[in-house]
């Protein structure tokens, strides 16, 4: 099969990372005025007004189809198309990084990621990445595979806040065909995340669309299912251990949309522990004494979504075996946890 042919999912999370960026915004109707500039630099992710000028500035910017200057105040349902131009990305190096290898093969290594890590390059993180790693891992053998590109031999991605297990193809006969595998669903995700309250009921399936935010683009939010916004998103999930007022929730992916786990959770009011976008790293008060210091140190304790890829389960490239792997709770959930079970006696 050639490598046009397939298509996965993370095709769909690196389409925003090709050249030239383009993208339509229709603003909302209870929207007040605003001047352009300082719109579309809160509404576009990565973007600065000095990057939104520029573009105004070179016609890159039409309002209702007709070029505005950078003072134009926007308006109720205003339609707005932005073409941003990005330089060219630096060629791909390999860093000596340690990573968390926990099985390796001719074919495939799994890695189990650090939280804090970013999977690949992207503008403002051109090094430091698990692709870097990857290709000094690999030496020489990295010629197998086609290192032109920001993320080799990576079939799927984490969020950088997001830790646990990640495959990674060694050549381009093992990348096509776990490709092949995501996008015909064969490979079983299993993730793990501590969450405030206790989902009711304890376990379900939650079948939305998803799609990026009208009021604000760099977020993801759930649309009715039936709706035309966003695409179509399952989420399975049960509750392993309910902590009374927080839970830790196991999670099935049927679908790879971005930041799915972590849009559903927000959708069922169950936030993920520490997630900033999506409501969860709020320090609320909880009814026991001394609540809200409880909950800052917690928060304290994970600055980010307490969320772990916790299992992988996929057919070996060659052989054809079953392969099922997991990795333990990265030490700062574990610590989360423990902290939360020994307050509140669960």
């Amino acid at each position: 099969m050639q490598k046009q042919q397939v298509k996965s999912e993370q095709e769909e999370q690196d389409r925003e990372h090709q050249e030239p960026k383009k993208m339509t915004l229709q603003v909302a109707q209870t929207q007040k005025p605003m001047r352009i500039d300082v719109y579309l630099a809160q509404q576009v992710e990565n973007a600065t007004r000095n990057k939104v000028q520029e573009a105004i500035s070179e016609h890159r910017v039409r309002v209702n189809g007709k070029t505005v200057k950078a003072n134009y105040k926007i308006k109720s349902l205003d339609s707005i198309e932005i073409t941003f131009l990005r330089p060219p990305a630096p060629e791909l190096a390999p860093e000596d990084i340690p990573v968390d290898i926990i099985y390796e093969d001719n074919d495939l290594m799994v890695i189990n990621k650090a939280p804090g890590m970013v999977v690949h390059p992207a503008f403002g993180n051109w090094t430091g990445t698990l692709a870097n790693a990857i290709l000094h891992h690999l030496g020489t053998d990295a010629e197998k595979l086609d290192t032109t590109e920001l993320r080799p031999g990576i079939v799927h991605r984490l969020d950088k806040n997001t830790s646990g297990l990640i495959i990674v193809a060694k050549h381009s006969t093992a990348l096509h065909r776990l490709a092949k595998q995501f996008a015909e669903r064969q490979v079983e995700k299993k993730y793990q995340a501590i969450v405030w309250g206790v989902p009711e009921p304890p376990e379900g399936i939650v079948k939305t669309n998803i799609g990026r935010s009208i009021r604000d683009r760099k977020v993801m939010t759930s649309y009715d299912f039936e709706g035309k916004e966003g695409k179509t998103a399952v989420t399975e999930y049960r509750v392993v251990e309910n902590l009374r007022y927080f839970s830790l929730v196991e999670m099935i992916l049927h679908t790879g949309r971005t930041h799915q786990i972590r849009v559903h959770l927000k959708h069922i009011n169950a936030p993920i522990l520490g997630d900033e976008t999506y409501g969860g790293a709020g320090v609320q008060s909880l009814p026991f004494s001394k609540s809200e210091s409880f909950v800052k140190n917690l928060l304290e304790r994970i600055p980010r979504q307490a969320l772990h890829a916790a299992s992988l389960s996929f057919f070996q490239p060659t052989t054809r075996e079953r392969i099922t792997l997991s990795a333990p709770q990265p030490e700062d959930m574990q610590a989360a946890l423990d902290k939360i079970k020994r307050m509140l006696n669960c």
